[in-house]
């Protein structure tokens, strides 16, 4: 079988018919479609990714808040009040005023312990920050002694 190098004109013995893709009209420009569409979704894909780990990030910082607030409260020299204000300055430090609006200290049994019960009620970030009402409620525990 000897050797047969390509011709100028040779097309390696297929014929491009009406329906093969490199002829086709109607497939011109639909790379570009794809492109956007795959994009656009992978772009939302993202974002949402994004928001739910701002959430997550939210909800551990306002449970370590509480649980923060809550030791502080239950020290020999300090009130459930200053638990209080010791959650909400650490809110207002860590994300903004708008979650600390709605802090609350009570006492609680906890598997037969006496606690002070620091309790956070914020809202739950939809577009960034920006959330609805006191959609999101923590509690933090401290041991009270004595």
């Amino acid at each position: 079988m000897p050797f047969r190098g390509r011709g100028a004109g040779d097309d390696g013995g297929m014929i491009a018919g009406p329906d093969d893709e490199r002829g086709s009209a109607d497939e011109q420009g639909s790379a570009v479609v794809d492109f956007v569409l795959v994009g656009g979704l992978l772009t939302v894909f993202f974002l949402a990714v994004i928001q739910l780990t701002l959430v997550l990030h939210v909800r551990n910082t306002l449970i370590d808040a509480a649980s923060s607030g809550a030791r502080y409260g239950t020290l020999a020299d300090r009130t459930p009040a200053d638990a209080r204000e010791r959650t909400a300055d650490l809110i207002r430090t860590a994300l903004n005023a708008d979650f600390a609006r709605d802090v609350s200290t009570s006492e609680a049994s906890f598997q037969g312990i006496r606690t002070l019960e620091v309790a956070v009620r914020a809202p739950l970030p939809v577009i960034g920050l920006i959330g609805t009402g006191a959609a999101l409620e923590v509690r933090g525990h401290a041991a009270i002694s004595g």
